[in-house]
């Protein structure tokens, strides 16, 4: 049942039997892994039909109540101030998942190699965000952490200077993956595409004040180079170069290697989990089944 840590939240936005009912749904999601509306109603518990069952998950899950600022961010928000001081440094992920045709872009927060989702949504078409659809998710979070120091993390999906110049604007660190054929130059020589750079395992450079791209008017960023050394008989497929504010590879190796947890986030969701993948529901009820998936991830 619902910790009465999130009771609290609830009891502000929702009325007696809308929260007899999110529990039911939250008890019924933590037992069975299961999102697929036709399965969770089979198995409520109410005196009705599977049909009415199946009609008022339906109906609920389309409520206004249930919005992802109004009742989830106070919730995550009291989470992030339990376990980090204000004032603290944050590293916030993005990253995309699709999900058979529900395209997903989430932003969430790294906490001992676990990703926590502060906001989301779902993207009106397949394949790679734009900037528009970027700012979008990660404004409501900037502006909900602003007693943090955000550094925003991101994969090569994220590589254009034009985020970076955007973030740079906010005052906000950043670290993202660059795709190798992304153009650079430093002072004094000609722009060259990342894999120009001699790499090999074990590559640890860091190149301060570096102009990426040759559009002009976004000023100029660190650049950062990492191959891993063989480890245990592995060895990583590719270098890391990185595009960063932040001062120095160290720290910036350090943040980008949080990313990785929201690989086990999205485990959590899809077949490793909650089978979200399976889900036939519309996307205004997925976008309300991440939200009651959230609240176990913390």
């Amino acid at each position: 049942m619902l910790a009465s840590f999130y009771q609290n939240f609830l009891e502000k936005y929702l009325n007696k039997a809308q929260l007899i009912t999110l529990k039911m749904l939250v008890w019924l999601l933590q037992n069975q892994k299961q999102v697929r509306i036709e399965r969770l109603a089979a198995t409520l518990p109410l005196p009705i039909q599977q049909n009415s069952r199946r009609r008022h998950i339906q109906r609920f899950l389309t409520l206004n109540a249930l919005s992802v600022v109004l009742l989830w961010f106070p919730i995550i928000e009291a989470i992030i101030n339990r376990h980090f001081q204000v004032g603290s440094q944050l590293a916030i992920a993005m990253d995309r998942t699709q999900w058979k045709e529900n395209n997903v872009l989430m932003v969430s927060v790294i906490y001992q190699k676990r990703a926590w989702p502060i906001y989301w949504c779902l993207l009106e078409k397949d394949g790679c965000s734009n900037l528009t659809e970027q700012q979008k998710v990660l404004r409501p979070v900037i502006r909900l952490l602003k007693t943090y120091k955000l550094v925003i993390i991101g994969d090569r999906e994220f590589h254009s200077v034009e985020l970076a110049h955007w973030l740079q604007n906010q005052n906000l660190s950043f670290v993202f993956r660059q795709k190798k054929d992304t153009t650079y130059r430093q002072k004094g020589q000609k722009f060259q595409p990342l894999s120009s750079i001699e790499i090999y395992p074990g590559i640890r450079q860091f190149y301060p004040n570096v102009k990426f791209t040759q559009k002009r008017g976004f000023g100029r960023f660190n650049l950062g180079v990492y191959w891993k050394r063989k480890y245990r008989g592995k060895q990583e497929k590719e270098a890391w170069y990185l595009l960063t504010n932040l001062p120095d590879l160290n720290t910036a190796l350090k943040i980008y290697g949080q990313r990785f947890g929201i690989e086990a986030m999205f485990k959590d969701c899809k077949t490793g989990g909650y089978n979200l993948e399976a889900s036939q529901a519309n996307p205004d009820r997925l976008v309300r089944l991440i939200f009651l998936i959230a609240v176990f991830l913390d």
